[in-house]
């Protein structure tokens, strides 16, 4: 019976931190259980056996629980987990393609500031750069930067 017990928690620790390393990684929590039991294992080793063969058991539990991390770090199981690709496309790159500073257009909504304007049959939204103007005022582009059109009246 002494034998059933000390497999029992010796493995269900190995059972645990290999859950730990194969299927759940990150988590810290099932492998932190699966080395409590395994500690108690080794424990109720000490307490039920000679010393000699405690410390035969406490070699075996370390080879097997390390074995376990080592076979998990080189298995490729954290590469499952890790981005592998980068996005470097942007937004909205194109979309002022075609303006220039001093364009003429005309303003479609009120910019207090911000507001749509109209230049070249298309509609952007920009920003006044005097204030308040309002809708159907004819607008020129004072400066594109930084992805934003600056007009003024």
């Amino acid at each position: 019976m002494t034998w059933i017990v000390l497999l029992s928690l010796i493995l269900f620790g190995a059972l645990l931190v290999m859950l730990e390393i194969i299927f759940v990684p990150g988590t810290t929590v099932v492998g932190l259980l699966g080395m409590i039991f395994s500690v108690l294992g080794i424990f109720y080793a000490f307490l039920n056996f000679e010393v000699s063969v405690a410390y035969f058991i406490l070699g075996i539990t370390l080879m097997i629980n390390i074995g376990l991390i080592v076979y998990g770090l080189k298995s490729g199981v954290w590469d499952r987990f890790s981005l592998k690709q980068t996005n470097t496309t942007r937004t909205y790159d194109d979309r002022l393609v075609g303006l220039e500073k001093g364009q003429k257009g005309l303003a479609i909504s009120d910019c207090k500031p911000y507001g749509k304007i109209e230049v070249e049959d298309k509609i952007y939204e920009a920003k006044s750069s005097g204030g308040f103007i309002e809708a159907g005022t004819p607008i020129i582009i004072d400066k594109i930067e930084y992805n934003k059109i600056i007009i003024k009246k």
